[in-house]
């Protein structure tokens, strides 16, 4: 029996082909977003062979984008957003209005209405979510004060898009442009209002959003989260936490017009004051990973590589504005509001791209008949093209970062500022360099301070005993700088991360992390480094048990065989007290 399953086999043929590709990126190393891209390419229309349903995997990316928002709200206060607005706001503003013009002028010249090219300048105006927050996630500057101004400057530039794409319908009304299928504000078009109302109903809309959120919500999503934690059940403590981020961002957007990552965004921004955030986080951290999987491959398919011929000298003067015009201002804006080079450089960076908000723009611009739809492939190419790019751009600014680093003559100035407030440590920025290498020897390296290791970790530290840890999660990494415990940045299945922490030298390697696979990798090198060193490792079955000692490692702890060993002493114990209590 035949079923029509077009759901089923987007996903399969998305995810799928991403994976390959994505992993033969990888082995070239090149970002596997790219081959996430290109999967898109391969099962999109314009390619031949197996074409995937559109619509259903830009549904599916759009849950990413919902998912993604709310995992950085979880990590972002609102005394985080309100210490950046000082810049954000207008620099947000500012480099809107400058890439709008420039997408303007282009349009003009290629003879395109002024309606066609406002839609054509704000769409290359405003930068990806997920490419954002993923170069941001991947560099570890999510806790600066380079990543809460990104964060923040990208709120801006959405509330500037919900503002637009609410008021393009009256744009296209007052030009005269066949927008029957489209109409504005049901409650704005009852009410009569002009541009200028529509435009004061929008804000109040959010306004009255932001209030709601921030009275209401802030009380009732973390009491909602702690009853559940109560419960004890894992499984309905997932489902309340993507129950709550998917509910509020599409209520959010029903409701009050808002953008659907923006909604995600304030629900985890309002849970982020609660002790679960963190739980919440972990929880939704593997959908997020599949979902923004499924967002690169819906940009792909979008995408007609035949455009890159048809219209070459358009096409490169829209890159152009996006990867130059727009980062050049960018990185004027902060250099005026007295922030370090190091800092321009990487806001610079993150907004050299394009994307969901772009397509957004660019399809509903088409429906309106504002803008043609050349002019939607020139946006769709110049996405597609700037977010393939886009790694290489932070590449180049991390090689100039090390260039101005070591360039002699700077007379003692700061070139790259502090991004920590007094008294604080910031969480370190990850680039291409390997990490700092450790000058102990005869030590003990820790891997993970999770809630096994820094349990390890205090012991190590009252005996007194050399020892490091190798950790990635910014805020473990902060408290423990803030303690003067030398750790070392990075996942520690990368090569250069084991190598700084001296394998060769070091005396004893326990792996405190959960993860079998990745543990696997470890002992694997570290064995390789120095065939002496005592390894310690953590299972949860006996597959794993057997996975590590076929990799080397001399000891594996399985928790579950401990507390079952524990249980069984201790029963005993009372058993063999109980008759001598009784005499």
């Amino acid at each position: 029996m035949q079923h029509d399953t077009p759901l089923i086999a987007t996903i399969v043929a998305g995810l799928g082909l991403a994976f390959v590709l994505g992993a033969v990126a990888q082995r070239l190393r090149i970002p596997p977003l790219v081959g996430y891209l290109l999967a898109g390419v391969a099962v999109g229309p314009f390619t031949p062979g197996y074409v995937a349903d559109q619509a259903l995997a830009t549904e599916l990316a759009e849950i990413g984008v919902i998912l993604l928002m709310f995992g950085v709200g979880l990590h972002f206060s609102l005394n985080d957003l309100l210490s950046v607005r000082a810049i954000a706001l207008p620099g947000a503003v500012v480099q809107i209005v400058v890439a709008s013009l420039m997408g303007l002028g282009l349009a003009l010249f290629m003879g395109w209405t002024i309606g066609a090219g406002l839609v054509f300048g704000l769409a290359l105006s405003v930068a990806s979510t997920v490419v954002l927050l993923r170069a941001m996630q991947e560099r570890r500057l999510m806790e600066t004060e380079r990543g809460r101004i990104a964060v923040g400057w990208l709120i801006v530039e959405d509330l500037a898009m919900v503002l637009a794409l609410v008021l393009l319908p009256t744009l296209a009304g007052m030009q005269g442009t066949n927008s029957n299928t489209l109409t504005a504000d049901p409650l704005a078009s009852w009410l009569g209002m002009g541009l200028g109302g529509v435009l004061l109903l929008t804000i109040a809309k959010v306004g009255v959003f932001v209030g709601i959120m921030l009275i209401v919500g802030r009380r009732v999503i973390p009491w909602i989260l702690h009853y559940i934690a109560h419960t004890g059940s894992r499984e309905l403590f997932r489902l309340a936490v993507l129950a709550i981020a998917l509910t509020v961002a599409f209520g959010s957007a029903k409701l009050f017009g808002v953008s659907l990552a923006l909604g995600a965004f304030f629900a985890g921004m309002i849970l982020s004051e609660s002790a679960l955030s963190q739980r919440a986080a972990q929880e939704t951290l593997p959908l997020r990973d599949a979902f923004a999987v499924l967002f690169f491959v819906s940009v792909g398919m979008l995408f007609n590589p035949a455009s890159l011929l048809r219209e070459p000298w358009p096409l490169l003067a829209t890159l152009f504005i996006i990867i130059v015009g727009k980062s050049v201002a960018a990185f004027l804006i902060v250099l005026a509001f007295r922030h370090p080079v190091g800092t321009a450089l990487t806001i610079s960076a993150s907004l050299a791209q394009i994307g969901e908000f772009s397509f957004i723009l660019a399809e509903l611009g088409v429906k309106l008949n504002l803008l043609p739809t050349a002019g939607r492939d020139l946006i769709l190419a110049g996405a597609i093209l700037t977010i393939m790019l886009n790694p290489l751009i932070f590449a180049a600014v991390d090689w100039l970062s090390r260039r101005l680093e070591r360039a002699p003559g700077r007379g003692g100035v700061d070139v790259f500022g502090s991004d920590a407030k007094a008294g604080q440590v910031a969480a370190p920025a990850k680039s291409s360099a390997a990490p700092e290498a450790t000058r102990l020897t005869g030590h003990t390296i820790l891997v993970g301070h999770g809630r096994v290791g820094s349990i390890v970790a205090d012991a190590l530290k009252k005996s007194s005993q050399p020892f490091l840890i190798i950790e990635d999660a910014d805020d473990i990494i902060a408290k423990l700088r803030e303690s003067n415990v030398e750790t070392i940045v990075g996942n520690a299945a990368r090569s250069d991360v084991l190598k700084s922490a001296n394998l060769g030298g070091a005396r004893y390697l326990l792996i405190a992390i959960p993860e079998a696979f990745e543990a696997g990798q470890i002992v694997q090198q570290a064995r390789a480094a120095n065939p002496g060193i005592q390894i310690i490792a953590r299972a949860h079955s006996d597959a794993e048990v057997e996975h590590l000692r076929s990799h080397g490692a001399d000891l594996i702890i399985m928790g579950e065989r401990e507390i079952a060993l524990g249980i069984i002493h201790n029963l005993f114990e009372w058993q063999a007290r109980r008759p001598a209590a009784q005499a």
